[in-house]
């Protein structure tokens, strides 16, 4: 779960302007008029007498020398800012107050003060002001495996590590987000393989760069669908053992879904295909994910342990199927939970012959929630 200040201060003022304001609505003052309350939903009615002094009826905010403070308020009607988090994090911090997410302590703790079904209605209007639908809602941003992809287009970045029998690899995964269903990303790795009689080498491996694409999505459903094309450059020096020393296309597609008692289920299939076809066989590869994220009390820590099922096969005659399984935890750091880890341990099953257990491990940066040492304490 993520946030960023501009929501604490959204939820901050609707609480200002709810203690200001439910008089009147209770009251109907004759100098304001009213729509009547045939025309209001009772979300809309809740957000206009609690929210509307500070973001104005259509979400978009008021000026500064109205609220009385200079910190821009957000506008509900930016899709990628009101799309990004899930109803969760919203609520966590009018429910609990800025500190929750170690955000301003001038953030009250509200839960005392509305029922959660009040805050809900409140949140489903605000989610009303977002009229493009193309943006995938944040509830589809599941949790990252250690091998399978993401449906859901993120701004990230993650260093991840493997350590093998005789290899050790760092590499940098940076996630930029454009428009409502697009992501570009770059892959940055950097190898440490031991050679025969030679000792070790290091040094840069086998660059790549991918687009992916959200061709559905369905919170009703709580599924999502996307499609990558990844390009991997043989910048790595294969008789060093730091690369493949051919460029690799990989088409795939991803796939998620959101199941109950807080569980879910990702997928990812493609093809390796090298552009040179005497170097490298096409391969064809398969991963399956379930797991559940558990969270600590009502919004703390979030624990999210999965499984991962991988396959892959090369096309030539003659190949098998090689299988691993990748038991794993992802456990978010920061209080505001936009830093996370996750460890585990890549186990082939079969076709073990020159293949070993592996230690895999990364830290997740999700940027666009704040900066890396912010929201710790």
């Amino acid at each position: 779960m993520r946030c960023r200040i501009p929501v604490v201060l959204a939820v901050m003022s609707c609480v200002l302007g709810f203690v200001s304001g439910a008089p009147a609505f209770a009251g109907q003052q004759d100098s304001a008029p009213s729509p009547g309350p045939a025309r209001q939903t009772p979300a809309e009615a809740l957000y206009l007498a609690a929210c509307a002094a500070c973001h104005g009826a259509d979400g978009a905010g008021v000026a500064p020398s109205t609220v009385g403070f200079d910190t821009p308020l957000p506008d509900f009607s930016d899709c990628s800012f009101a799309t990004r988090e899930p109803d969760a994090d919203w609520l966590a911090i009018a429910h609990q107050g800025g500190p929750v997410r170690a955000f301003d302590r001038r953030m009250p703790a509200f839960g005392e003060a509305l029922a959660p079904d009040d805050l809900q209605l409140t949140l489903d209007h605000i989610r009303t002001f977002c009229a493009d639908r193309a943006w995938p809602r944040g509830e589809l941003n599941l949790p990252r495996p250690l091998v399978t992809e993401k449906a859901y287009p993120e701004d990230e970045a993650v260093l991840s590590m493997a350590a093998a029998h005789g290899s050790v690899g760092h590499e940098f995964l940076y996630e930029k987000r454009f428009g409502p269903r697009s992501q570009v990303e770059l892959v940055i790795p950097v190898e440490v393989a031991k050679q025969d009689g030679r000792g070790w080498r290091r040094g840069l491996g086998d660059v790549a760069v991918a687009v992916k694409h959200a061709l559905f999505h369905s919170l009703e459903s709580g599924r999502i669908l996307s499609a990558s094309a990844e390009v991997v450059f043989p910048t790595g020096k294969e008789n060093e053992g730091l690369g493949k020393g051919v460029t690799v296309f990989e088409p795939f597609v991803t796939f998620g879904q959101i199941l109950g008692t807080d569980s879910f289920l990702q997928a990812q299939a493609g093809f390796e295909l090298p552009a040179n076809q005497d170097r490298a066989e096409n391969e064809a590869f398969w991963r399956l994910t379930v797991g559940r994220s558990l969270v600590e009390g009502a919004f703390g820590r979030t624990w999210s342990p999965m499984v991962e099922v991988l396959g892959a096969r090369e096309l030539g005659s003659g190949h098998a199927t090689a299988w691993d399984v990748v038991p794993q935890v992802q456990i978010t750091l920061s209080r505001r939970q936009h830093v996370m880890m996750n460890v585990g341990v890549r186990i082939p099953v079969n076709e073990r012959s020159g293949r070993h257990t592996a230690l895999l491990a990364y830290v997740l940066w999700d940027w666009f929630d704040g900066g890396f040492l912010d929201g710790w304490r």
